[in-house]
């Protein structure tokens, strides 16, 4: 698995943790704990990012939980960073990790602020982390980069920044840039096997199937005990359509480790891409039930939600996405409800049913307006409006009004440099350009859209089909077709029509 962390409300968001290697026994790795000015100033010299607390107890649970949260078994990292913190009440980097390890966004949003709170007690290294997560959670992910390219800069010897940083460059889909950053790290610890993870991940995206595959049993050799290596591999096996081995895989890592949930998620959705609905919402039926906290409960509903969507049983999803929004409510968690109210109103807009998506779009942004989610947040929620009023427009036919709203959301997208919403507008444009039938137009825009949601790429399908290119345009539906990703709703909307179309 790759674990990226995402900020409440932004599908965008910086990625700010990914699956890491345990430290190697008598050697702390980058990031090394110091107790002393004199140790995190001989740190620092070396290019490395020094932890600073000056307690033992509070330093080793730090070391435990970090072992166990960089091999993605987040619940039991929260457990000892709880304790770290409590040990180490002015402990910043403790409540950094218990923020990028949430189990939920308002989970995420009070521990970001502690840490914030506590950052001048900390290293310089640790504030830059700690500020990038914060400018992460604020919508502002552009801001957050110049603080991880800060980090880089000044601590150019841990292998933790550059994973950072590689790791936000392959959320921008700069692979390229992310693979440089990876193998930076793998240069400063040949152990580290986060690298290899990531690695994997980046070739994977650019198609380059034999150097994941590479990549990935290096990461399994490196550390053959634990379970995400073959939640990794199996993950590769799942995109390249090798359904029964990718399911061999997930059951190895779960041999490891019965309660990692991200293989019961790969399992389920196997199932699904062989046409076994039924038994992929049964498998996260019993992880709802076994779940060990909010965090999993939500995974299990969501991951549902899309089996459901994927298998035409709309209104049974709405049920299930409903669940988790009543789930959030419960817990006060105002960014999550927003988001699942955003969820709710792109399966209807997918349906058809346009007058009750326009109210969950409505609820969505209401509740960030009367919320104490910070300003940077409730701005770029009302700018995700014009967005989905764009939709919602072109939806009714009304190409005029899609497109003013599709032009403000352009321009506020640019302004705040943010690039995922710039890469919406172009998909927003793009759809405007192909129900127009310029398209011309809708493909020069289309391929300025994210180009790793299948959705993007059968909505060029569709243009190229309307120009005429006939053989392209099938080839890019099967493209869309066999994406084979992990649950990802958009790809559920358009996955049997491409599949028809190829």
């Amino acid at each position: 698995m790759f674990r990226a962390w995402t900020p409440p409300l932004l599908a965008c968001a910086l990625s700010l943790l990914a699956g890491c290697d345990r430290p190697e026994t008598g050697r702390e790795t980058a990031s090394a704990v110091t107790t002393d000015t004199a140790a995190a100033s001989t740190a620092a010299a070396a290019g490395a990012v020094p932890i600073s607390t000056n307690s033992a107890e509070a330093r080793q649970l730090y070391l435990e939980a970090r072992a166990v949260a960089e091999q993605l078994r987040a619940h039991e990292g929260r457990k000892l960073y709880e304790q770290a913190a409590a040990a180490d009440p002015t402990f910043a980097m403790a409540h950094y990790q218990l923020a990028v390890n949430s189990a939920t966004a308002k989970d995420f949003l009070e521990h970001i602020k502690e840490a914030v709170a506590l950052s001048d007690r900390a290293s310089e290294g640790e504030r830059l982390f700690i500020l990038a997560a914060e400018a992460g959670g604020n919508a502002n992910p552009a801001k957050a980069l110049e603080y991880q390219e800060e980090l880089v800069r000044k601590y150019p010897r841990d292998e933790r920044a550059h994973q950072l940083l590689g790791t936000t460059y392959f959320g921008r889909q700069e692979y390229d840039k992310a693979i440089e950053q990876y193998r930076a790290a793998t240069a400063i610890n040949p152990s580290f096997s986060p690298a290899y993870n990531l690695l994997g991940y980046a070739y994977r995206s650019l198609e380059q199937y034999d150097s994941a595959e590479a990549a990935f049993k290096k990461y399994i050799e490196l550390i053959p005990g634990d379970p995400n290596p073959y939640d990794s591999y199996a993950e590769l096996l799942l995109k390249t359509g090798r359904f029964d081995e990718s399911i061999a895989q997930y059951r190895k890592a779960l041999a490891h480790d019965s309660n990692f949930v991200a293989s019961t998620v790969g399992i389920a959705t196997n199932l699904m891409y062989q046409g076994k609905h039924q038994a992929g919402a049964a498998e996260m039926d019993r992880l709802y039930q076994r779940a060990r906290d909010d965090g999993e409960r939500r995974t299990a509903l969501f991951v549902k939600g899309v089996i459901l969507v994927d298998g035409g049983k709309t209104d049974a999803a709405l049920k299930e996405i409903q669940r988790e929004y009543e789930l959030d409510a419960k817990l006060a968690d105002t960014a999550n409800m927003s988001g699942d109210a955003l969820l709710l109103g792109n399966i209807l807009l997918d349906a058809g049913r346009l007058a009750p998506a326009e109210q969950q779009f409505t609820r969505s942004l209401e509740l960030v307006e009367k919320s104490s989610l910070s300003p940077d947040v409730k701005e770029d929620t009302r700018l995700a409006d014009q967005y989905n009023r764009g939709r919602i427009a072109l939806a009714r036919g009304d190409d005029s009004a899609a497109a003013t709203a599709a032009e403000g959301y352009t321009k506020g997208a640019e302004a705040r440099h943010n690039l995922f919403r710039v890469r919406q507008a172009h998909e927003l444009t793009g759809q405007i350009a192909l129900a127009r039938k310029n398209y011309d137009a809708a493909i020069a825009h289309l391929g300025q859209a994210n180009q790793q949601d299948p959705a993007v790429l059968y909505a060029t399908a569709l243009a190229l089909k309307g120009k005429g290119d006939a053989v392209e345009a099938k080839e890019l539906a099967a493209k869309a077709a066999g994406a084979n990703v992990l649950p990802l709703i958009s790809y559920a909307f358009v996955r049997d029509e491409a599949r028809r179309m190829s």
